[in-house]
């Protein structure tokens, strides 16, 4: 049972590092065009983030919880080192300064657990069913999809609000300001629905192997936890990154962070909606890379773009390792 407690409380506090990256996304168009100060731009972000998993379903959660297979004794020590190799990678991206995706991380750690564990056997690899995703190819292949509609939606989006509000004064600048509210509630409402399932599918996992539960079904004071830490992450370590989203790869102005944030909420809702567990980080990242495109590429710091990109390869494989190379220690302390 202690045992359970930690793995229990290590996965909250990657969901707090999670906060460092992705929860941050969800803000930083909404702070970096002074749409809103930081204490209320987290104040939103803590109630849509609560009000995300509540609403939307569990289905993101339940394709975390399939992503490998592995006997009911060595549960525990795999995700315990998952999580930790999550924990690891977030902080050392988050100390860089870089938007991480803490998909990648926690997915890689499970892989590589379960490689030293069962095998090839034990990864569930599955695939795309019909509107579902399945499996850890069924991640990957969200993963690679979603940053590709969210930059193609943002720089369309971009275009035309730019093409509607072209003999539109200055003064429309305060009604964009506060339409960056609505689209910001609907990106932090859409990353509650899909990032903090991830850690719930994980928790959710845990009970059940450990006979707290009889089958998979997320306890709504799971649901609440997950969400919470999310938040909580955000006020403690999320400036640093909403600063690269926000100004770091392209100086954004209102009508930029209107339709960055309206297009990344609409892919991770509709990734929720699949049970596809995306990165906020990703998609947000690329939406402002598409939104930057449509004024001027050459305003877009292409350097920052391509740095970001490098830690998005290198994540899958190095939290593999990190998974891999925790193990021992959890296995000591099952």
């Amino acid at each position: 049972m202690t045992a359970l407690v930690v793995a229990v409380v290590i996965t909250l506090v990657f969901d707090f590092t999670n906060g460092f990256h992705d929860s941050a996304n969800a803000v930083a168009a909404l702070v970096a065009t002074r749409a809103a100060r930081p204490g209320a731009a987290l104040l939103l972000a803590a109630v849509c983030h609560v009000a995300g998993p509540l609403l939307v379903g569990t289905t993101v959660a339940d394709t975390v919880g399939g992503v490998v297979q592995l006997p009911a004794d060595e549960v525990l020590p795999a995700v315990g080192a998952a999580v930790t190799a999550g924990i690891c990678w977030n902080l050392l991206t988050w100390w860089r300064g870089l938007p991480s995706s803490s998909s990648h991380a926690l997915v890689g750690g499970l892989v590589g657990a379960c490689l030293v564990t069962t095998g090839l056997s034990g990864v569930l690899w599955g695939g795309i069913d019909g509107f579902h995703v399945e499996g850890v190819l069924g991640v990957l292949i969200a993963l690679a999809i979603s940053p590709l509609l969210g930059g193609g939606i943002g720089f369309l989006a971009s275009r035309l609000a730019l093409r509607a509000l072209r003999r539109a004064r200055r003064r429309a600048e305060s009604a964009i300001r506060r339409a960056e509210w609505g689209t910001a509630a609907a990106l932090a409402f859409s990353h509650g629905a899909n990032d903090a399932q991830k850690s719930m599918g994980v928790i959710t996992l845990l009970l059940v192997a450990t006979g707290q539960l009889d089958a998979f079904a997320v306890p709504l004071w799971v649901k609440l936890a997950a969400a919470g830490a999310l938040t909580v992450g955000t006020a403690f370590g999320g400036w640093r990154v909403v600063k690269t989203v926000g100004s770091g790869i392209y100086r954004m102005r209102p009508i930029d962070g209107l339709a960055s944030q309206g297009s990344s909420a609409a892919v991770i809702l509709g990734a929720a909606a699949a049970g596809a567990p995306v990165s906020t980080t990703h998609v947000v990242a690329a939406s402002v890379v598409g939104v930057g495109a449509s004024r001027r590429r050459k305003h877009v710091r292409w350097a920052v773009v391509g740095e970001i990109g490098s830690a998005w390869l290198v994540t899958l494989p190095a939290s593999a390792l990190l998974g891999a190379a925790a193990l021992p220690l959890w296995r000591w302390l099952a």
